[in-house]
């Protein structure tokens, strides 16, 4: 397992807000970065940032927030400028404005949106819930997953720092027809206060209830925090035939460095445990 979740490593998707600098440089030219949406400055500064990373040579995805987008009028002047930024790939959501824009209330009818305009991009991904959403039920969220399948190339996951309920929920995914590969989605190595104010704010599943009763030995536990547990309790679902899990998306919010020299390190040890001889 330990070569094959080394190799993963090399394809791992990182995820960077679209304020500030991710310090990107630390990332290999063709590296997949992600661009979230912002509800209060709207789709603008996703699409800047997508552009300025294409421009360095990475695998830009920005994020289309539905709720973001007025109508298909804009909606094309959105694709035209991807277009012209060579960015090919799309990871649509509905977006976490209370209140759509415009026409489109969530991801599914900006996907259908597209498909009728002749403007689907190469590659979409679309999110999954391994639990409960802030805002949707699960009935909601599972029947959404499903619609959305038909479009998706890949899943990404909500943050969930337990294994088994990634895995669970992924062999679930599967067995209602949803083919499509899922990554993993987990913090990065990201400041532990942070990293615990984000996932109290996220999500209502378990993981959350948790944190939020064991604040303080959380936040000491989150001190030491990087994913290598989360990573080795999955890494055999690389290789079973019949896991949908295909490797790991990072959030990073914009703690690229750390995240990288993180993933090297472990890159390094695993490296050398493959390469002991039995």
């Amino acid at each position: 397992m330990a070569s094959e979740l080394r190799r993963s490593l090399d394809r791992m998707r990182y995820e960077v807000l679209p304020v500030g600098d991710a310090h990107v440089e630390e990332l290999e030219p063709g590296s997949t970065v992600t661009v979230t949406a912002s509800p209060a400055k709207g789709i603008g500064p996703t699409l800047d940032t997508a552009e300025r990373l294409a421009a360095r040579g990475l695998h830009a995805v920005p994020h289309l927030a539905a709720r973001s987008i007025r109508d298909r009028a804009h909606l094309a002047w959105v694709l035209d400028r991807l277009d012209a930024a060579g960015v090919s790939e799309v990871f649509t959501i509905a977006g976490d404005s209370t209140r759509p824009l415009g026409e489109f209330a969530d991801s599914l009818s900006l996907l259908r949106a597209m498909e009728r305009m002749g403007r689907l991009p190469s590659r979409i991904g679309v999110a999954g819930y391994p639990e409960r959403h802030a805002l949707i039920t699960d009935e909601c969220a599972i029947r959404a997953l499903s619609d959305k399948s038909v479009y998706a190339d890949y899943v990404v996951s909500q943050i969930t720092f337990d294994p088994r309920t990634i895995a669970d929920w992924a062999r679930d995914v599967r067995l209602r027809g949803v083919r499509a590969p899922v990554y993993v989605g987990a913090p990065g190595v990201v400041d532990a206060r942070r990293l615990l104010r984000i996932a109290m704010r996220i999500g209502l599943g378990e993981s959350t209830r948790f944190l939020r009763k064991q604040y303080d030995a959380v936040s000491k536990m989150l001190a030491r925090y990087t994913p290598e547990d989360l990573f080795d309790e999955l890494s055999t679902q690389l290789t079973d035939p019949d896991s949908p899990i295909a490797g790991w998306h990072l959030f990073t919010f914009n703690e690229v460095t750390k995240t990288v020299r993180w993933r090297d390190d472990l890159a390094a040890r695993l490296s050398g445990y493959a390469d002991r001889p039995a």
